[in-house]
């Protein structure tokens, strides 16, 4: 079952952007899909696919016309240094729809929300942890986020129903949508993103310096190289980027890393194969617990029933809450019964310690009931 906005306006279509409209057109084919870009050649593309219903660049009044009347989210999916251009630009149309973005550190993004968008409560930040290593629309394709992790970053100021919408689309989409704090986000996304793509760069450095012969080395490196080294083949200039985006995290994350490779090194320098053994088991056992699937039968869905009242984050708190317990959120319903109350439903899947999330919960002040899901239900979930 699809959860559609009528009208959304796609701002940058590169990798991500146009995967994102593409997804989203072949998820709700009736929906108006405005896609927004400074390169024609794009536009024409994205056209000639039938991704967006309508292309425009940045300047056209057709962007402001559209936006203006009934689009309900505007998707903000331009590089970084782009961002404000198009915060201001929502401003100056007081305009009061959902805005997300897909960048991939925060800061900068949040500060700039804060300070230019006039209605911020308005604003959902959010980063879809996907990518190629082909760049722009020549890489997108709509099932890039299938199975994808999508952060979103609610906070106090949220409303209920911005959350709930645009965690149906995403996952309508195939993702999986984690809700992290927003001053959680930059340090997070540094240990399982940005370190591992300076890691795979190095790694291949590394090959290529003990090479005589480039192409006879790399003929052996199939299988686990490969895989481990795939993200290294990013764009440069994106990466580059990137990394400085958030400096601050990435540098504590890569000192941590230099720890971790010094304790193997030690191990090895001082022939302590028991430290090596359990450095190794360790790593094992975490990269095993990893849940290998994430849509399962219906049987094994669980609902999570959290009555609340109506106040200042409650959603934000609650989501947080079962991401941290490593709960899947399969599906969310905030269910009315007055005016100041409502039930808070979430849906989730087999993964995590629901033990934890019902402890957490009732420490956080909530009080909660568990049921299997009944099939007839929901019974679009496989």
């Amino acid at each position: 079952m699809s959860v559609c906005a009528n009208k959304i306006a796609v701002i940058g279509l590169g990798l991500v952007g146009a995967s994102f409209a593409a997804a989203y057109r072949e998820q709700c084919p009736d929906a108006e899909v405005l896609g927004v870009d400074v390169s024609h050649e794009t536009l024409a593309a994205a056209l000639g696919k039938e991704w967006v219903t309508e292309a425009v660049a940045p300047d056209d009044p057709a962007f402001e016309a559209f936006v203006e009347d009934g689009c309900g989210i505007v998707v903000v999916a331009t590089p970084l240094a782009a961002v404000d251009e198009y915060f201001e630009r929502l401003a100056a149309w007081d305009y009061r729809g959902i805005v997300t973005d897909t960048a991939s550190t925060k800061a900068h993004v949040l500060d700039a929300a804060a300070e230019l968008l006039p209605h911020p409560h308005n604003f959902v930040p959010g980063h879809p942890m996907a990518g190629s290593e082909v760049n722009g629309i020549e890489g997108a394709r709509s099932d890039l986020f299938k199975g994808a992790h999508w952060i979103l970053c609610p906070d106090e100021n949220t409303r209920a129903e911005h959350f709930q919408l645009l965690h149906e689309i995403i996952t309508g989409l195939g993702a999986r949508v984690i809700s992290l704090p927003r001053e959680d986000h930059d340090e997070a996304v540094a240990v399982v993103s940005h370190v591992p793509h300076i890691v795979a760069s190095s790694l291949v450095e590394l090959a290529s310096r003990h090479a005589d012969d480039q192409q006879a080395l790399f003929r052996l490196a199939a299988g686990g190289f490969k895989d481990s080294t795939r993200i290294a083949a990013g764009s440069p200039k994106l990466w580059s980027g990137i990394v400085f985006d958030n400096a601050d995290a990435l540098s504590r994350g890569l000192a941590e890393m230099q720890g971790i490779l010094g304790q193997f090194a030690t191990a090895l320098e001082t022939g302590d194969r028991e430290t090596m053994r359990a450095l190794l088991a360790d790593a094992a056992e975490a990269r095993r617990a990893l849940p290998a699937a994430w849509v399962p039968s219906t049987e094994k869905l669980l609902e999570v029933r959290i009555p609340m009242e109506d106040r200042k984050g409650v959603v934000a708190e609650a989501t947080t809450i079962a991401s941290q317990a490593g709960c899947n959120i399969q599906s969310i319903e905030i269910d009315h019964i007055t005016e100041d109350s409502a039930v808070l439903s979430l849906v989730l899947t087999d993964e995590g310690d629901v033990g934890q999330l019902s402890a957490q919960l009732i420490k956080a002040g909530f009080s909660v009931s568990f049921s299997p899901l009944r099939p007839k239900e929901y019974t679009h979930v496989d």
